[in-house]
């Protein structure tokens, strides 16, 4: 079996390290900035190796595939002279990603089939004077979670001082159901734990995740888990090797052993068959008497009606949906019963469904019913992607902004904010289709590549006049939809901003990242962008966005504005990075209007398979992260590239087929050819590919509730190509 982690890991660090220079590399990851990649969170003043806990060392494969690009040296001006836009398409995104980082504005109007370098001044005199003659309510403004809460924090202030709550973030296509979910029952949106209530949990659940793949610092705590003599559960249609058995490259034990077990039980739901399986989980917890009924009498609501609808719902409906045995479940069951310090884990397996906000209520009940809520050492875990995308949330680029930020913002200047209401993300991108949007302005990320439907996303992107996109390196989306005016801004990196900026964690810890030197002479900050093209728009009043340029400032504001934030205020000085206020419940109080949780009731969606179609969900490879693609090698799953389709071996050889062999897949909105037929071990009925390349495949029909796509959930017809 191959080894998952461990020395290939080690191998991968330092070869990255020799591609960039040693000493560079090793500069940057032991300087005091937090990590790039995802929200497990690491770094800041303690040190760029070290969490909140003082743990050390703290770094992963994900962390070093970000140096990698960030390090790597600027992009030639000759690129963009002898590529044509046209050329970039059928460029692989891994390649482009890797040309190099952007050191100048890049330019192109209507009907230019290449980019072209312009001037700053130039390109913020066009940005400014188009959103000078641009009605608000037809622009909208993106943010991905990369970005630091200060430049967030201006760009939503912008917005809504110029005029619209079009304002929304990368969350909207992957953890905005756990906000929606979590919220309607216990009245806060993000986990309730901290890093260190990890380290006593006797059971952890990991339900539609692949942290080996996309957290791997989180695999460190399942393997302790295990060690202890706790459990760890996994629920994933998709055998995972790593979630089964997992070398952990900071550990000596687990490195020199070939690997740790992670996983006690593993149980490989149907595709959309999570709430079945959580309702049989919670009927057999009821069943044999072992909820808290002192705990759910004293805390919660809607108890009778949720044990009324369990008892209602037959098993036979629950094994069916769930693709699980009864006889499984129960035995889940008794594990979860047994257990006293339980916490629940999840990703997007769970959200990116068009229910996904029943998904995560189903999960939070089922946590209320033993209590695992409200108590130190249990609680929810969402497992959040981007660095910051839970900080770009909470200091408001939403759509529609908290209240009290909201106010605090009004009083602060003495001016009323706009009171209609905001788009999401996919709500702009409608809009767009519609010809309802001139401008759109783009902190980071790949719009494009994020969208399902990919001919829908480039119609819709094509259809806007002008384009602002601010990244530090090429992406598919600035070739993909930009039949219109683009402009493309340069911008630092994180361990190169001028000043310090603050990061969120998944586990509502601020840390502190003290910046650096530019390596390109040509860049500039996104803080310094924002306010210069604010200031430009509105002028100084009543808003003098010019004072903005000191980060201090930015969170002042925020500080006085943003609940739990008053500590930020003064990071400055102290350097005490902190917890958020009012976020963790290690006491069964709740921030509801009775102080209580919620039961819900949700409904098992009947996915009556038609014509032989199947379950299809996108997932992300070890060699990527989100939409950047690092490696097309696939270790923990043994592909060598990404046009395949995984396949249970029953379902290939049920269908005349053999591997490698060349089939066509085909959804309601699109088809996928040339796709290479591979073995693995899913659920019956169930298939896997690549997300961003079967976005195609995906359509935009949204959780009601939390405007999330169905990237998890597709039927797909497969024939032979």
């Amino acid at each position: 079996m191959t080894i998952i982690g461990g020395f290939n890991n080690i191998q991968y660090a330092l070869k990255a390290a020799s591609q960039t220079g040693y000493l560079s590399m090793l500069k940057t990851v032991f300087s005091k900035n937090t990590c790039k990649t995802c929200a497990f969170g690491m770094g800041g003043q303690k040190g760029g190796m070290i969490n909140e806990l003082g743990q050390f060392p703290q770094i992963c494969k994900k962390a070093f595939q970000a140096q990698i690009t960030d390090i790597q040296p600027s992009i030639s001006s000759k690129l963009f002279e002898e590529k044509s836009i046209n050329s970039f398409k059928k460029t692989p995104p891994r390649i482009i990603e890797r040309y190099g980082r952007l050191n100048s504005p890049l330019f192109k109007s209507k009907g230019d089939t290449h980019y072209g370098e312009i001037s700053w001044e130039t390109a913020l005199n066009k940005i400014i004077e188009r959103f000078r003659k641009t009605n608000p309510e037809r622009t909208f403004f993106y943010s991905s979670g990369r970005s630091s809460n200060e430049a967030s924090f201006l760009l939503q202030l912008f917005a809504r001082i110029y005029g619209t709550n079009n304002v929304n973030n990368c969350s909207y296509y992957c953890h905005q159901a756990s906000g929606v979910g979590m919220s309607s029952c216990i009245g806060s949106g993000t986990a309730t734990i901290q890093l260190k209530d990890l380290n006593k949990s006797d059971l952890i659940f990991v339900i539609g995740a692949n942290p080996s793949s996309n957290h791997p610092r989180f695999m460190t705590q399942l393997m302790k888990c295990r060690r202890r003599g706790g459990k760890v559960i996994i629920i994933n249609p998709a055998k995972e090797k790593g979630l089964q058995k997992f070398s952990v490259p900071s550990d000596f034990r687990s490195l020199l052993s070939g690997g740790s077990p992670i996983a006690n039980d593993y149980l490989q739901v149907n595709i959309g068959g999570d709430i079945a399986l959580l309702k049989g989980i919670a009927k057999a917890v009821i069943e044999n008497g072992k909820q808290d009924r002192q705990f759910i009498d004293l805390h919660t609501n809607g108890y009778i009606e949720y044990a009324e609808d369990l008892k209602n719902t037959s098993w036979e409906t629950i094994v069916s949906n769930s693709g699980i045995t009864m006889e499984k479940i129960k035995q889940i069951a008794d594990i979860y019963s047994k257990s006293r310090n339980v916490v629940f884990s999840w990703a997007m397996g769970i959200t990116h469904h068009e229910n996904g906000v029943e998904n995560v209520e189903s999960i939070v009940s089922l946590a209320l019913l033993r209590a695992m809520i409200g108590k130190p050492n249990a609680g929810l875990l969402p497992l959040r992607g981007h660095s910051n995308v839970q900080g770009v949330g909470s200091v408001g680029v939403t759509p529609v902004l908290k209240e009290s930020i909201l106010k605090g913002i009004e009083k602060e200047f003495g001016i009323k904010l706009p009171k209609s209401p905001g788009m999401d993300t996919m709500a702009c991108m409608q809009a767009s289709m519609n010809d309802k949007v001139d401008i759109a302005f783009l902190l980071g990320g790949n719009l494009y590549s994020s969208n399902p439907h990919s001919k829908f996303a480039e119609e819709a992107l094509n259809k806007i006049p002008f384009k602002v996109y601010l990244n530090t390196t090429l992406n598919s989306g600035h070739f993909y939809g930009v039949d219109e005016e683009v402009i493309i801004l340069p911008v630092a990196v994180r361990d190169e901003e001028e000043q310090r900026t603050t990061q969120e964690s998944m586990f509502n810890f601020v840390r502190l990242s003290d910046g650096g030197k530019s390596r390109f002479e040509n860049v500039r900050t996104e803080v310094s962008i924002i306010s210069e093209i604010a200031k430009g728009v509105l002028g100084n009043k009543p808003v003098d966005f010019v004072c903005f340029n000191n980060h201090n400032e930015i969170r002042k504001l925020i500080a006085k504005t943003v609940s739990g934030f008053k500590k930020l205020e003064f990071i400055d000085e102290s350097k005490g990075e902190f917890q958020i206020s009012g976020r963790t419940f290690h006491k069964p109080s709740f921030p509801t209007s009775d102080k209580k949780a919620s039961f819900k009731i949700c409904s098992i969606r009947e996915l009556k398979r038609n014509d032989n179609a199947f379950r299809m969900m996108s997932v992300r490879s070890e060699g990527q992260f989100n939409s950047i693609i690092y490696d097309e090698f696939d270790r923990f799953r043994g592909q060598t590239q990404r046009n395949v389709v995984m396949m249970n071996k029953e379902d290939i050889k049920a269908m005349g087929l053999n591997e490698n062999m060349h089939v066509k897949l085909k959804s309601s909105v699109g088809e996928l050819d040339n796709m290479l037929v591979r073995e693995f071990d899913i659920a019956p009925g169930n298939i896997m590919t690549y997300y961003p390349e079967s976005n195609v495949l995906i359509p935009t029909a949204v959780d009601p509730r939390s405007k999330t796509p169905g990237y998890k959930m597709v039927w797909v017809n497969i024939t032979r190509a």
